[in-house]
């Protein structure tokens, strides 16, 4: 079974949305076809929105926020700053 893809660069060539996956142990790859992209973009090329996006396959829970549980009760232990700016 091949690995799954942990990091993900997409961009945008001619109006088409495109990715490619790159296994966990590839990131130079991924930041390496990322700067391709970019140098194709800069060339003249129609590419844009290069971004690259990774996602630990380990993770436990949903990645965002959440209600806080009922029993969870937060406290503030500092002070707030006083007379910053002024």
């Amino acid at each position: 079974m091949d690995e799954p893809a942990v990091h993900r660069v997409f961009w945008m060539e001619a109006g088409v949305p495109r990715s490619a996956g790159f296994g966990g142990e590839a990131l130079g790859d991924a930041l390496a076809f990322a700067e391709a992209l970019r140098q194709r973009r800069r060339a003249g090329d129609p590419v844009s929105f290069v971004t690259i996006a990774s996602e630990d396959p380990g993770h436990v829970g949903e990645a965002g926020v959440a209600d806080p549980s009922p029993d969870y009760h937060w406290t503030k232990r500092r002070a707030p700053a006083r007379g910053r700016g002024r």
